[in-house]
């Protein structure tokens, strides 16, 4: 690992997801549908892709997202995005990302892999009551088969393949 000042919580992290049994360096599979891999420069950020769960308007979709895990991690909860364009009230057009456990609800008994998968979860299930993009909470509320098609069209435009 290049970055031997980095704190210990890190590096077993970063070893217990290399341990993995489905990894393929350099991409580490954090679980199913979900790779993560530490950047050669800089071991405290990692891109992350991340599958569209399946019967969710994501399905088919490969979302590409960057983490970063500031100075205070654990004490602070890491930072993610989606660098891959996504139609989801919980997520802005800036890719920045609406969920507690990366805001109040952090916990340092939570790791990378944790946060990865409620990201997953959070794709499955959009929540417009608790949106970060307010005109796509609008249409989600107004009309949501009509935006979970263009979900679904942005996913095949934005989201095919990576």
């Amino acid at each position: 690992m290049a970055n031997s000042n980095l704190p210990r919580r890190i590096i077993k992290e970063t070893q217990r997801l290399l341990s993995d049994p489905g990894v393929v360096w350099p991409f580490v599979f954090a679980a199913p549908g979900i790779s993560a891999s530490p950047s050669e420069e800089n071991m405290r950020y990692f891109n992350v892709m991340i599958l569209g769960p399946s019967q969710s308007p994501y399905e088919g979709g490969v979302f590409k997202l960057e983490l970063f895990l500031p100075e205070e991690y654990p004490m602070a909860p890491p930072k993610v995005r989606f660098l891959t364009k996504i139609y989801h009230p919980n997520i802005d057009k800036l890719g920045r990302i609406c969920l507690d456990i990366l805001k109040d609800k952090w916990s340092p008994a939570l790791q990378i892999r944790t946060v990865l998968l409620s990201i997953q979860a959070l794709l499955s299930a959009p929540n417009p009551d608790d949106p970060l993009a307010d005109n796509v909470a609008k249409h989600w509320k107004a009309n949501e088969a009509e935006a979970v098609e263009t979900a679904k069209e942005w996913t095949r435009v934005y989201a095919s393949g990576a």
